[in-house]
């Protein structure tokens, strides 16, 4: 029977992965704890991180308080990073860092541990607890190591994670116009912009508060109406002095027109009125 060479490695692959797992498999049932060791370093630097955590996870509690601990506990908790299990790997990092204040790993392990709570935030609609969490623990790695190699890239995903949080709260403040709640909405399209008064949504959040005022003044009784009117105008120009260009100009220039109109009425009215 003849194989073309391309079949032949083919089948010499498979045969070789085949001992390989078989062999990985006596090693993980196996009671040599010391070859467990050895060889879970040598998948740990291969980059075969699911291998080597199965290993380490079998042999770290025989190991504690010998010299290899530290060396096996950082490896483990690394090796949940690399395969992204990201809650176990802030776990064992901060395992770490309580048993070996001193390590000259405790640096990354500290990083990585608030890196690990970084990549568990959740999308924006969610609940942030993880987010906060990811915040303070960034913010305490930025204070204890201020001239760290990683400071760049722990602000970083601290700006991230703070613009997560902007939008959560102003997906908030816009929902409470959707349901027609305009007074909570602009109550918290109002906090919003205090709350965060360098974010991107700026611009939004006082659009969606201008039109939640201006949902409410139209429908306003007379003696209510003239001074909501006035205070639309006021946002109105807040809206252009800060955004010339603004996205929302066709928008804004429409509801003025019935603002103006609705002022010209009054006036004609109340000049009606005090004859």
């Amino acid at each position: 029977m003849n194989f073309k060479p391309l079949s032949i490695l083919m089948i010499m692959m498979l045969i070789s992965t085949f001992i390989s797992c078989n062999e990985y498999q006596k090693l993980l049932n196996s009671d040599d704890t010391s070859e467990k060791y050895k060889q879970a370093e040598v998948y740990y630097n291969r980059g075969e991180y699911r291998k080597a955590n199965r290993l380490l996870e079998q042999i770290i509690s025989k190991y504690r308080g010998k010299p290899q601990a530290q060396r096996i506990i950082f490896f483990f908790a690394d090796s949940y990073f690399q395969t992204k299990s990201y809650y176990l790997a802030a776990y064992q990092y901060e395992s770490f860092i309580k048993s070996y204040p001193k390590s000259d790993r405790i640096q990354e392990a500290t990083f990585k541990a608030a890196k690990s709570y970084y990549f568990s935030s959740p999308k924006y609609s969610l609940d942030q607890e993880d987010t906060n969490t990811a915040i303070e623990k960034l913010q305490v790695f930025i204070n204890l190591y201020p001239n760290s190699e990683y400071i760049s890239e722990a602000n970083q995903m601290i700006s991230e994670l703070q613009e997560k949080l902007e939008q959560k709260d102003f997906e908030i403040a816009k929902q409470y116009f959707t349901i027609r709640d305009y007074r909570s909405a602009i109550k918290a399209s109002e906090n919003f912009i205090a709350g965060y008064p360098g974010t991107k949504f700026r611009e939004a959040a006082l659009y969606n508060k201008f039109k939640a005022s201006y949902e409410i003044a139209v429908n306003s009784v007379l003696s209510k109406k003239m001074d909501r009117l006035v205070e639309l105008q006021q946002q109105y120009d807040v809206i252009l002095r800060y955004y010339p260009e603004t996205f929302f100009s066709g928008e804004l220039e429409n509801k003025m027109t019935t603002v103006n109109k609705e002022l010209e009425k009054l006036k004609k009215t109340i000049t009606t009125l005090s004859k």
